[in-house]
This record gives structure tokens, C-alpha cells and sequence, in this order.
């Protein structure tokens, strides 16, 4: 295809990064006269049809391409920017811009009336932009600087509701939160420009690379280059315990949630790690699964005990991360990027159509007298009869999300599960815990992911039966997006073969060599396993929340410490940031009193000692010199009135000094 317009991949690639940028400054120029978002509709979906045509289509299973160009220089150090096109990163851009083209759809619908809109379209484009950027870098400052503009953007769109309260709060969260992560990346820069001399990924890990020319990733400057990047990379992705910003980050709207932090800002995490996979040793890769496991398995608990449907998407969301998280630690980072794109589809459109059921209940909320949360699944139920079409594309998103056969998320969990239990039974030991506890999740998830199904579109609605008119179908420009995403959550569009992941065209095309054995009777054991427990999982979850025979109390500590998440919040808040603030207000008191007062202090004393010396030099010294030199003008001006020609006087004064010695004479 470039062949045939003699486009090359490269500025093909460059084009697509432009072409929301381009939106995004036609917005900031038209500001609230352009609110259609046309304009950047336009320009993404020309990014993903020529990212699909143009980049993905040329390099995906070809020989890599990269450009580079020289950006500044510092002493005899010549720093670099650029482009790099492999699998990996041309996948990247492709799920990008294809999530991104369904959600700008839906969005003309969902954010329809915003006082807002304007803004809205704005920072989209900027945060496509940003993201796009992010994945075709050749270079580690460049790809920082792109990651930085992604939570700048992120950090607009989480408070685009500015005027509400808890908007800002969570947007002010992500960002500082976001900022741990990136000081662990700037480490990571620091460490691997002291290790190679270079920041270009080509010239580092490239087929004749300086990393293999005889560079030891096992030393101490390493190691400190593998935590730093992954202390990014937990940032970004959210993974324990640094996750604490997602779940808030739910008060954007529905639409940014599915597309920023549900399918492209958190999963850049995985990306960057992914992509610098070489450079982390055995004992970073072991604390990357470790942390992984601890995300998954308390995000998903987590998600057992929340209401908010939005933030029991978010908390499944962390998980999911965890997931993968534990295949780069286990060094299937292929496994980790199949899952990340399967999860990236159905993720998308759960979120889409959480949107779609908090729409509707909004709109009935607007035409009646009662006051309720629209996102609270104890104000929902029974529908299903309403919306059929949305309940549909939710439970075939569910069931990718739980694993369940025929669909993509089957194949790419699977393949995460099954690889770290053969890792595990090859390293032997305590691993072991790490691929049961993914089990576990996986039941958990399949529990949860059920939960909200049944809470939703089961049983009868809870709320006053006089909204049941007002709510209905999504609109065709929120369903059409739906449904393209509902259709790639199934298992064809990334393998013929539904009960086996080996046949995905995303791991043939990263082809990594693991480093522990096969073992066949896996394959059998663990899809079975997970579907059978997840089966279990939906019918405990709907005699529970269907048929009402609910064995628990609500108000269990269990529960309750679920949905406060183990008062992680509260203990950041409480000891934390009031911590923080505690020991800032002491720091200041100590500035202003102790500081500041001694400062003060020796110069109100270095003032009165240059006051005293002030009045010393100016009576003392000036006066001792003053009074001489005024004696010495007084005697001449005496002697000069001697002196003045006249004889009288002369005689008059020789007198009176002969009267003063007689004088003198008598006295004497």
C-alpha cells in the first residue's frame, strides 16, 4: 500500500502523531465556536486508516525501519531524536488509534449538550497526540517527554468537570501520584545514559546493540535502571501501591475512562517495559512479578465490594494490568502485550457501555423528582428489558473479561496463566503461589465482572417504576462504536483456533524465546480449570443476585474493608498526605521562627552594631577630626585678622601682649 503512494512507513508514522495534533491546535484556535468535534473525528480516523495501511500493514512481520535526527548538543555529546517502527510499536499505534476512533464517536452522543464540549475535543486530540507520540519513540527522552505530555493531558480530561469538587481532587491525585512514577523514569534515563553513553534504543538494544557488546545487566547501576523504569511503569499502569489514583480517576467522563484509562494511557506502562525488556535482570523481573500478583489479587477483591459501576470497571482494570505485569516479570512480555490489546477492546466497551446505562439513568433522573446516583448498581435492575442491545455488548465483554471460550480474552489470559505456572514449576519453590494466585483472581474476576451483570439487568428495577419510560436504548452514534468493539472482543479477529492461544497472530509476530520448558498437559488443565470456575462464578452470582438468596451481610467487615479498599486511601490521607502537610507546616514554623528568627535576629543586632558604629565615626571620629580642623580655622582666622595691614592694631596688640606678661608677671 505506501508502495502504491509512495508513502514511506516513517513519515506515514509522523503523520499520524500530526494529525491530532493538528486538531488539537484548531480547537485551542476556535475555542467555543468549534464544539461538533468533526475536526478531530476527522483526524483520528485518517490516523488509524493510515497507521493501518501505511505502518502496521508494511512493518508488521518486516524488517524494522527507524529515522533518526539530531536535536542538540551538549559539550561533544549529540543528542537524538526519532522514529522506530517494529512490531511492537506499530502494534501500539494501531490499538491506539482504533480504540480511540469508536470512542470519538460515542462521544458526540454521550457529551452532547456540554456546557464544555469545546474543551473536550481539545484535550482528546492532545491526549492522542501524546500517546501516539509516546509509541513510535525512538529515544528515551523523547519517549519521557511524550509520556509526561500523556499525564498532562490525562490530568485535563480526569478534571474536566472542574467545578465539581471531587473532579479536582482526583485529577490533582493523578497527577502527583503520576509524578512518583516519573522521577523512577528520569532514574532509569540517568542510569542507562551512565551505563551506555546513549538514550537511543536502536543503538542500545538494537541486533548489534551496545547491551550486547558485552554489557552486564546483573550489576548494581542496572538493577537501579530496571526499578526505576518499572517505578514508572507502576505510575502509569497503576499497579500496587501506587494504583490509588485510577479508581478516582472515574470521576472524568465515561468516555475518557474507556479510552485513557482503560486501553491506552495505563497500558503505556507494559509498553515501556515491554519494549526495554532486555535490560532488566532475574531479580527485577521477579519483584515486577511479584508486585504484579499483589495488583491483581487486591484490585480484584477489591472490586468484589464496590457499588459505583465505573469504579468496580476501574478496580478490574488494575487487575488486568496486574496480569500483566506478572507475564513481563515471567518474560512473556508477548503474552503480556496480546492481553493488553484483547483487553484493550473489551475494556473499552464495558466502560462504553457502563456509559451508555449511567446515560440513561441520567436522563431519567432529569425527568423526574427523585434524587439517586446514576452509577450506583443498587438504583438499577431488570435492564435488560430497556436496553437489550447494551446488555448483550456488556455480557460479551464480561465474558472476555472473566475468560470464558470463544472470546479474545480466553486466549490472552490463558496465555499469561499457563506461562506462569510453567515458569513457576521451573523455578520451583514459593513461585508456585504466583500462578495459583491468578487463578484465584481469575474466579474473583469472573465473580465481580457477574456481580455487576445480575445487579444491573436482572431482577426487577429498584427505583420508582415511573422511570422505566425514560429509559431505553443508547443512541445509534453510542451503539454502532459498541458494537465494533464487541466484535473484536471475540476470539476470530486474533486467532482462528478459539481454544488455543498458540495460533495468535500477535505472538507469532513477537516470536519470544522463553526460557523455561513447555508443558502440553497445561494447555488442557488450566483453560478447563478457568472456565469451570468461572462458570461456578456466575451461578453462585446468580442465585445470589438473581434469585435473592443472598447468604452474606452487606455490612461485613469483609465487604466494607473491600469497598474502602483496606482504608489504603484513608491511611494515604490520614498519615500520608496530612503527614506531609504536618511535617510541612512544622518545616515552615521552624523557617519563619527558627531560621527566619535567627536570620532576623543577627541582623537586627549587625543593624544596631551599624548604628553604633554610625554614631561612633560620625561624632567621635568625625567630631575629634571636625573639632581640630575647626580649631585650626578659628586660630588662623585669629591670626588672619592680625595680620590685616594696619599699624594700630599692630601696636594695640603688641600692647595687650605686654599688658598680659605684666599681668602674668604680678600674678606670679
Amino acid at each position: 500500500m505506501g508502495a502504491l503512494f509512495n508513502i514511506s512507513p516513517i513519515l506515514a508514522s509522523a503523520l499520524v502523531v500530526v494529525l491530532p495534533f493538528i486538531a488539537f491546535l484548531y480547537q485551542a484556535l476556535r475555542g467555543k465556536k468549534s464544539t461538533s468535534g468533526n475536526i478531530s473525528l476527522i483526524a483520528i480516523i485518517l490516523s488509524a486508516v493510515i497507521s493501518a495501511s501505511f505502518v502496521f500493514a508494511e512493518i508488521w512481520g518486516h524488517t524494522p525501519q527507524s529515522a533518526t535526527y539530531n536535536w542538540f548538543t551538549i559539550g561533544t555529546k549529540t543528542f537524538t531524536f526519532g522514529i522506530l517502527l517494529n512490531n511492537l510499536t506499530v502494534l501500539m499505534q494501531l490499538i491506539v488509534c482504533v480504540i480511540a476512533v469508536p470512542v470519538h464517536i460515542y462521544s458526540r452522543s454521550y457529551m452532547k449538550g456540554d456546557n464544555g464540549i469545546h474543551r473536550y475535543w481539545m484535550y482528546l486530540s492532545l491526549f492522542c497526540f501524546a500517546m501516539l507520540g509516546l509509541t513510535i519513540s525512538k529515544n528515551l527522552l523523547m519517549m519521557y517527554i511524550f509520556w509526561e505530555l500523556v499525564g498532562f493531558a490525562s490530568y485535563l480530561l480526569i478534571g474536566f468537570w472542574f467545578t465539581k469538587e471531587a473532579a479536582v481532587q482526583a485529577n490533582k491525585k493523578a497527577f502527583i501520584v503520576n509524578r512518583i512514577g516519573d522521577l523512577g523514569f528520569l532514574i532509569g534515563i540517568a542510569a542507562v545514559f551512565s551505563t551506555f553513553g546513549s538514550l537511543d534504543l536502536v543503538e542500545i538494544l538494537g541486533k548489534d546493540g551496545l547491551f550486547y557488546q558485552g554489557i552486564d545487566n546483573n550489576t548494581g547501576l542496572m538493577t537501579i535502571a530496571g526499578l526505576g523504569f518499572f517505578l514508572g511503569a507502576m505510575a502509569k499502569s497503576a499497579q500496587f501501591p501506587l494504583h490509588i489514583w485510577l479508581p478516582d480517576a472515574m470521576e472524568g467522563p465515561t468516555s475518557v475512562s474507556s479510552l485513557i484509562h482503560a486501553a491506552t494511557m495505563v497500558a503505556a506502562g507494559v509498553f515501556l517495559l515491554s519494549s526495554l525488556f532486555p535490560l532488566f535482570n532475574d531479580n527485577v523481573l521477579v519483584f515486577i512479578a511479584i508486585i504484579g500478583t499483589i495488583t491483581a489479587l487486591s484490585s480484584a477483591y477489591f472490586a468484589l465490594g464496590q457499588y459505583d459501576i465505573k469504579k468496580i470497571l476501574a478496580f478490574s482494570t488494575v487487575s488486568q494490568l496486574g496480569y500483566m505485569m506478572v507475564a513481563v516479570g515471567i518474560g512473556a512480555w508477548d503474552a503480556a502485550m496480546f492481553h493488553l490489546t484483547t483487553h484493550a477492546f473489551f475494556k473499552c466497551l464495558l466502560f462504553l457501555c457502563a456509559g451508555a446505562v449511567i446515560h440513561e439513568m441520567a436522563h431519567a433522573k432529569a425527568h423526574s423528582t427523585t434524587d439517586y446516583d446514576p452509577q450506583d448498581l443498587r438504583n438499577m435492575g431488570g435492564l435488560r428489558r430497556q436496553m437489550p442491545k447494551t446488555f448483550i455488548l456488556m455480557t460479551v465483554a464480561s465474558l472476555a473479561l472473566a475468560g470464558f471460550p470463544l472470546t479474545s480474552g480466553f486466549l490472552s489470559k490463558d496465555a499469561i496463566v499457563i506461562s506462569s505456572f510453567e515458569w513457576a514449576i521451573d523455578k520451583g519453590g514459593l513461585f508456585i503461589t504466583i500462578p495459583i494466585i491468578l487463578v484465584l483472581v481469575s474466579i474473583a474476576t469472573a465473580f465481580y465482572i457477574g456481580r455487576l451483570i445480575f445487579k444491573a439487568f436482572f431482577g426487577e428495577f429498584r427505583l420508582d417504576k415511573s422511570l422505566l419510560p425514560h429509559l431505553h436504548e443508547a443512541p445509534k452514534t453510542m451503539l454502532y462504536p459498541m458494537v465494533f468493539l464487541g466484535i473484536c472482543s471475540l476470539f476470530f479477529v486474533f486467532s482462528w483456533n478459539p481454544i488455543s492461544y498458540h495460533g495468535a497472530a500477535i505472538l507469532d509476530g513477537f516470536s519470544v524465546a522463553y526460557i523455561f520448558k513447555e508443558i502440553h498437559s497445561l494447555h488442557i488443565i488450566v483453560p478447563i480449570t478457568l472456565t469451570i470456575t468461572a462458570l461456578c462464578s456466575w451461578w453462585v452470582g446468580y442465585r445470589w443476585y438473581v434469585l435473592d438468596k443472598y447468604p452474606l451481610n452487606p455490612n461485613s467487615k469483609w465487604i466494607t474493608a473491600a469497598q474502602h479498599q483496606l482504608g489504603m486511601n484513608d491511611f494515604v490521607n490520614n498519615k500520608i498526605v496530612k503527614g506531609t502537610l504536618t511535617f510541612s507546616n512544622w518545616a515552615y514554623l521552624f523557617d519563619k521562627y527558627i531560621v527566619d528568627g535567627l536570620v532576623n535576629s543577627i541582623g537586627h543586632i549587625v543593624k544596631i552594631l551599624s548604628q553604633v558604629a554610625s554614631w561612633f565615626d560620625k561624632y567621635i571620629v568625625d567630631g575629634l577630626v571636625n573639632t581640630i580642623a575647626g580649631t585650626a580655622y578659628y586660630l588662623g582666622h585669629l591670626l588672619r585678622w592680625v595680620q590685616n595691614g594696619r599699624l594700630q592694631n599692630y601696636l594695640g596688640f603688641a600692647l595687650t601682649v605686654v599688658l598680659i606678661g605684666i599681668i602674668y608677671l604680678i600674678i606670679r
